[in-house]
């Protein structure tokens, strides 16, 4: 269901699909995978809704199975949010996975085209199937509808090119975990970019020069910065400041088409 979130480039989650499957690095220690499992045991609705997407791999670590569950009864929950919020959509799972019909991914883009109160950022590590159905004209990208991709390594700058593409008003990469530098990264036509360092446990380090390096390409290509957090096994103890300060940068005024938000 619709929630809260701490999430500090967020302020509400939105959950109409559960589960999903492991495809890069940055998944190793997926905090939607820990949570899954820990909520499939729950004795109620919740339970039901996460039950089988997540398990225990050899080394013990929670992992996504890859079954996918699709939850009905939270499709239209963005509906009764009269007052505007930023909705992160699909934090426990990804909405382009191949196991959410076309059907239902167009039924939950209905809905964000409909709530032109809110902003719904759309993460995904499946950018070529976002772009596919942009191409068969699948889908309404309206204005509030945020186009993202987690890029941990160089080695997926390809999901940077494939976003690129998409007929998005903002598009925003989401590089975390950071788990290497990332060089000369292709930023034309990129508005956001948000970094963050892995959190939990078996959390992998980040280098600080790493982080300011992404700062300095943003910068001078006039790219709105967010820093999200150090991350470590204690999240909280290491924070999100860099240099001292905290970079809360987000998308201008000119792609604000939604109404006043409401209060953190």
């Amino acid at each position: 269901m619709a929630q809260g979130s701490r999430i500090e480039w967020t302020e509400a989650t939105w959950n109409p699909v559960a589960g999903c499957t492991p495809v890069s690095p940055g998944c190793l220690n997926c905090y939607a995978a820990r949570m899954a499992l820990r909520l499939s045991h729950m004795p109620n609705g919740t339970g039901k809704k996460y039950a089988n997407t997540a398990k225990r791999a050899r080394n013990g670590r929670p992992v996504f199975s890859g079954q996918i569950n699709l939850d009905e009864n939270a499709l239209d929950l963005p509906r009764s949010w009269k007052l505007g919020r930023t909705i992160f959509v699909n934090s426990m799972s990804d909405l382009f996975h191949d196991g959410v019909p076309d059907e239902y991914i167009q039924r939950v883009f209905k809905v964000m085209e409909d709530c032109k109160q809110h902003r719904f950022q759309v993460l995904t590590k499946r950018p070529e199937r976002a772009l596919e159905m942009a191409r068969q004209n699948l889908l309404p990208w309206a204005d509030n509808i945020w186009m993202g991709t987690s890029v941990e390594t160089r080695d997926y700058y390809e999901r940077i090119r494939l976003l690129q593409k998409i007929p998005a008003k903002v598009r925003f990469l989401s590089c975390e975990p950071l788990l290497g530098p990332l060089k000369r990264m292709p930023l034309a036509d990129i508005h956001w970019v948000i970094v963050g360092g892995e959190s939990g446990p078996h959390s992998r380090a980040m280098q600080g020069s790493w982080v300011l390096e992404i700062k300095e390409q943003c910068e001078a290509r006039g790219v709105p910065f967010f820093f999200k957090q150090w991350g470590g096994v204690k999240k909280h103890a290491t924070g999100r400041e860099l240099e001292g300060t905290t970079w809360d940068e987000m998308p201008g005024e000119q792609y604000d088409t939604a109404r006043p938000r409401a209060a953190r």
